[in-house]
């Protein structure tokens, strides 16, 4: 029983212990009162009015309440659809800033606002009144207090990083190195396995899928499937409890942290996929979880002229609502969270051009930016953007402000066409090789904006890339209607699964031809989990629902395909010890200093002369990439000029082989081979002088290095 409740203060939001006692504190702008909900491990409540309220933030503080304390609210105000209303008193909400959570929910009526047998109330009507009690899950209190030693953040420079994609459970689950009781959890991805293997692919950053709380669809549940992925949050300050081993009272917080250290100790940056787009709750057919009950008009974009309905710019049914300053405040407050309390390195934010939607049209000015860009401690971390939603004009690629990078879609689908041999390519190629300054260099930004990527957890992986023609993804129960049609793979001639030795020969050989180009294209590069063996989904493209065995990474593969292992450690290592492949600055194609011949960059056919505008138009899908390692412009960190080798790239797209004649002496008097990829391992042992010609298999990359 609570003995005395104090006045507390509104500020911090959600539930805080200090050491002594809890304070607790809520925004709702159009409640009329509110209750904060102690729940007993008998499942019991005991009601405590929040008498105390200070600019719409309600808050109490209770000397006897420590960390374990599970906890909920009651909103008492209008039910009132019509004008966005839809506060509901028989719901136990959950903390909008609660940073662990209990239990699961069972979708029953409960936790419906509306009778689930006649939908019209859901936009009107007298709602059911049905205690969610027990059928939701429930805030939990947590203790703050950690020892992170000496932790700090590893603080790579941009162009300097590698990041790797992974799923917390899809990259643990199957790894024999890790106990069965760490499997896919934070404590497995932590595990010295996972660590070593990233260390060999020369990993500085692992950008993970959400972890923030998320909802598994009921739709999915009822199918017997999951979201897998968990871009359904509804608690953007805790980590997903599901993901921990250890699920007790701060069990889950302090495991996630123990993770992050392991990495930093590692040197590995750790990077979250956040989703401040939308939540779980959906439309106005979704159930009432938190921000819904709590004060929906605030938390939500509603249908101009029928606030009954909600505006949708992400596919999910709603979409947060970053005009309001409350729940700005909220994003802001998480993104700090995750920066101070959890050390976190930085973010990919899903379907960003949502948050930039002021009005109708994404602004590039819009407050969520403003406010990141003055923020001390945001604006100091790396800020990734998605930059498209699937609302109108939502495709912003290159129009995002300067503090940002952005993952870039034309890089993926230049990339792609360029090596399933799609005319008129080869000048767009070009771009996205030295860091698309078409898109960056306008708003000052550098190379390294550009996150470079073929595949992501979103379509194909590289295996299925070249394996597939055509999604998939029957498993799915939406018979393949879901995910991408137009995927720009190319099966090499048959469909899925083959013996043929000689397609499987030139699968393996176009999977390294697009690692290689990832790894040397100025930018930053992202690898997605289990690309560097070969993982395949078996042709689905949409593994948002698929907890099991077509998701998860086989961790046997590395020894099938220890062959691409290896040659992803080449390249990775390639690119980690030459400055050239990842500049600071983009190229001018001129002279480094008066008087230089040679310029920092040239393009040139197999002849060994300098590409025309009539051999770049004429459809020809070979060039040759030449980058003078004695012309970078960017001093490093000490103020003192960088000098590297001089390359030059080969790539040859065509189903043929061509005959190379090494440039003129003026590039150099002789070269040596430093990658091929027509070795299953990238070995190479060509030497070739000015003027000699070599022949590259066609469909093929070979990296040459100046030896004089």
């Amino acid at each position: 029983m609570v003995s005395a409740i104090w006045p507390g203060t509104a500020y911090p939001l959600g539930a805080t212990y200090d050491g002594a006692g809890t304070n607790f504190s809520v925004f709702s702008e159009v409640a009329d009162s509110v209750e904060l909900c102690l729940i007993e491990k008998d499942g019991t409540e005991e009601r405590v009015v929040l008498d105390e309220c200070d600019g719409f933030v309600w808050h109490g503080y209770l000397p006897t309440v420590s960390p374990g304390q599970r906890y909920g609210f009651r909103v008492h105000g209008p039910w009132d659809p019509a004008s966005g209303h839809r506060c509901d008193a028989s719901k136990l909400l959950l903390d909008p800033y609660g940073k662990s959570f209990h239990g699961e929910f069972d979708f029953s009526q409960a936790l419906f606002s509306y009778d689930l047998d006649a939908n019209d109330l859901a936009t009107g009507g007298t709602p059911p009144r049905i205690d969610s009690l027990g059928h939701t899950m429930t805030s939990v209190v947590i203790n703050p207090f950690f020892n992170w030693a000496s932790d700090r953040s590893p603080n790579t420079p941009y162009h300097e990083t590698v990041i790797y994609e992974a799923h917390v459970k899809g990259m643990t689950q199957t790894h024999p190195a890790i106990p069965e009781e760490q499997r896919g959890t934070y404590a497995g991805l932590a595990h010295p396995a996972i660590i070593e293997h990233l260390k060999s692919l020369n990993v500085t950053a692992i950008e993970l899928m959400p972890v923030h709380q998320f909802l598994h669809d009921h739709r999915l549940v009822e199918l017997g499937l999951r979201n897998y992925w968990g871009y359904n949050s509804f608690g953007f300050f805790a980590p997903h409890h599901q993901y921990a081993s250890n699920q007790s009272a701060g069990g889950v917080v302090g495991e996630f942290k123990t993770m992050v250290r392991s990495f930093h100790d590692a040197g590995i940056e750790v990077i979250l996929d956040v989703v401040y787009n939308h939540t779980a709750e959906g439309n106005h057919l979704g159930p009432t979880l938190n921000f819904r009950g709590i004060d929906n008009a605030a938390y939500y974009r509603l249908l101009d002229g029928d606030p009954r309905l909600y505006k949708d710019f992400t596919g999910t049914g709603n979409s947060l609502n970053v005009r309001h300053p409350h729940t700005l405040q909220l994003i802001m407050d998480s993104l700090r969270y995750w920066v101070i309390d959890m050390h976190v390195d930085g973010f990919r934010f899903d379907l960003a051009s949502t948050l930039a939607r002021e009005l109708h049209d994404v602004d590039r000015l819009s407050a969520f930016f403003d406010l990141v860009q003055q923020d001390p401690v945001i604006s100091q971390v790396k800020l990734i953007a998605e930059p498209w939603d699937v609302g109108e004009g939502g495709y912003q690629v290159g129009n995002f402000p300067g503090l940002w990078t952005e993952w870039n879609g034309k890089y993926r689908d230049t990339v792609r066409d360029y090596w399933r041999g799609e005319p008129a390519t080869l000048g767009e190629f070009a771009s996205r090789l030295t860091g698309s300054s078409d898109l960056y260099e306008a708003t000052g930004r550098r190379p390294s904006a550009s996150i470079n990527f073929v595949t992501a957890h979103d379509g194909f992986t590289l295996a299925d890339l070249v394996s597939y023609n055509e999604k998939h993804n029957e498993a799915n129960g939406e018979d393949n209607r879901d995910g991408e049609s137009h995927n720009r793979s190319w099966n090499c001639g048959v469909e899925g699964p083959t013996d043929d030795p000689e397609i499987l020969a030139l699968r393996a050989r176009q999977m390294r031809n697009i690692m290689v180009t990832l790894l040397v294209s100025q930018g930053t590069p992202m690898i997605s989990h289990g690309d560097e063996f070969g993982r395949t989904q078996h042709g689905n493209n949409n593994v948002y629902c698929q907890d099991s065995e077509i998701s998860w990474m086989d961790w046997t593969m590395c020894e099938t395909n220890a062959d691409l292992v290896t040659f992803t450690r080449r390249v990775t290592e390639l690119r980690k010890k030459h400055p050239v492949f990842r500049r600071r600055r983009f190229f001018e194609g001129k002279p480094l200093r008066t008087g230089d011949e040679v310029r920092d960059i040239a393009w040139l056919t197999p002849s060994g002369t300098e590409m025309t505008s009539t051999e770049w138009n004429s459809g020809f899908k070979f060039v040759a990439m030449f980058l003078n390692g004695d012309a970078i412009p960017s001093p490093n960190a000490r103020g003192e000029r960088v000098v590297d080798d001089t390359f030059l790239l080969c790539f040859n797209a065509h189903r043929n082989p061509v005959d190379l004649i090494a440039p003129d002496a003026s590039y150099a008097a002789h070269w040596v081979g430093a990658l091929d990829t027509a070795d299953p391992t990238g070995a190479c042992d060509h030497s070739l002088s000015a003027g000699d010609t070599t022949s590259l298999p066609g469909r093929s990359v070979l990296v040459l290095r100046k030896t004089a």
